[in-house]
């Protein structure tokens, strides 16, 4: 009795003779590659749109909001303490860590004082460095 099964050699074949192997190379070379920067563009919207503009200012405040949290953290206190240091209240903190806030930029040197982090910015207009400040 034979057996009705292809030798292994060619089961990895389609109808057309390719190999899987072969298939899947083609088939990453048919596609096409975004940059972070492109995908952005085309899902949040381009630079300078209100829509680009909002999802920026937000990203920058989930990031200090992340750089206080890990400062906070690294000198091992609460965010209760912290807020003793700072003179605000523990959900004050917790606010600004976790970027549910438009805290005033007063309170936020203070809480990096208070943290005795150092911080660094740099102002721009039309793509032009005006000033580095630390």
């Amino acid at each position: 009795m034979e057996s009705s099964r292809k030798p292994i050699k060619d089961q990895n074949r389609n109808r057309e003779g390719q190999t899987v192997k072969s298939r899947v190379l083609k088939i990453k070379k048919e596609m096409k590659t975004y940059s972070l920067e492109e995908l952005t563009d085309q899902y949040i919207g381009k630079l300078g749109t209100p829509k680009r503009e909002l999802f920026e200012q937000e990203l920058r405040l989930e990031l200090i909001g992340d750089a206080i949290r890990k400062a906070r953290k690294a000198k091992h206190l609460t965010q209760e303490q912290l807020g003793e240091l700072v003179g605000v209240q523990k959900s004050q903190i917790a606010k600004i860590e976790n970027s549910t806030t438009d805290a005033r930029f007063s309170t936020i040197l203070r809480v990096f004082d208070a943290l005795k982090a150092k911080v660094n910015f740099t102002e721009e207009l039309d793509d032009q460095k005006l000033m580095e400040h630390q």
